[in-house]
């Protein structure tokens, strides 16, 4: 039998917009590592132009997206809302683990660091990159694995209840899910080359391989006959459940088009080189071939063929 149902607080639109949260102190860490973040890729972007080489605009779009979506998590009205209300709860929760990492895997700030930063930098940057942990951590089946069951441990255990009467827990768990995030999505999505990247059509694959999970999910929390938390109205479980479900499906379907819009600038960028290489010697055509076959599994006819014999 189902209780009474408690009545979730009014969502207020100027609350949203004015309620900024500065003064909690894990609040104004995030501002500040925001700000430090986003002075740091300035400061990158103006030495490579000083150098006389072009950042590409659209990767400091991302970077400044990254940001102002942080702020609106962390720092924003809405988080005056997120242990009271559900739908709100999910909303953050969306942003830190499924829409900021993407955009931050998409400024290529490791990418500019490396452009950017002098030879010893570099080379610790480098040797961090390949170090054992960080391959295992990025790793596809290891990323997914954290990234999933984190999922599932945050919205469907009891360790949901106890982060929302714990703030210092709670406080983790938005570090928790944006590290987990930035752990799935940098592999998929991300610009920066990292050792043991995957094929585009694996990337794709694990986009959809992933999406009966948070199905799952969806369904599960608009199934509940209780409330999930003492502090959320059923109505509101079962809204922040379906804004899930909705959500999720929506951002790995524009995560896909972005990966096919890689996919293809990446075929381009070949066919032009081969373009320019018409008349190279045998060891340039091995190379184009070998690129071909590592990154399609296989090589396209040419008038010439890959090694220069005719088809």
């Amino acid at each position: 039998m189902v209780t009474a149902d408690v009545v979730s607080p009014t969502v207020h639109l100027h609350v949203l917009l004015t309620a900024w949260q500065f003064g909690d102190w894990a609040a104004d860490v995030a501002f500040g590592l925001q700000l430090a973040g986003l002075a740091l890729y300035g400061l990158g972007v103006l030495r490579l132009r000083r150098r006389g080489r072009r950042w590409r605009s659209r990767r400091t779009l991302s970077f400044l997206a990254w940001v102002l979506v942080l702020m609106v998590a962390l720092v924003s009205g809405l988080s005056s809302y997120d242990n009271s209300v559900f739908l709100i709860h999910i909303s953050q929760h969306l942003l830190l683990m499924m829409v900021a990492p993407p955009l931050l895997a998409l400024g290529a700030p490791v990418t500019l660091a490396l452009q950017a930063s002098g030879r010893t930098a570099t080379t610790r940057i480098i040797q961090l990159m390949r170090s054992r942990t960080a391959v295992l951590l990025a790793s596809p089946m290891v990323a997914a694995g954290l990234y999933y069951g984190f999922m599932y441990l945050d919205l469907l255990s009891p360790f949901y209840h106890y982060s929302l009467v714990h703030p210092l827990v709670h406080d983790a768990s938005h570090l928790a899910i944006f590290s987990l995030g930035c752990l799935f999505w940098w592999p998929i999505l991300g610009v920066d080359r990292f050792p043991g990247r995957v094929h585009f059509g694996l990337r794709l694959a694990s986009l959809g391989l992933g999406m009966p999970f948070e199905v799952f999910l969806g369904i599960a929390l608009l199934s509940m006959r209780s409330p999930i938390a003492p502090q959320h109205s059923l109505a509101d479980t079962h809204l922040g459940g379906g804004a899930f479900w909705v959500s999720t499906m929506t951002i790995n379907f524009l995560a896909a088009l972005v990966v096919l819009s890689q996919w293809k600038r990446q075929d381009e960028r070949l066919a032009a080189r081969l373009d320019r290489g018409g008349g190279s010697s045998e060891a340039d055509h091995e190379r184009w071939a070998s690129a071909w076959m590592a990154r399609t599994g296989a090589v396209p006819p040419t008038d010439s063929g890959p090694a220069g014999q005719s088809q």
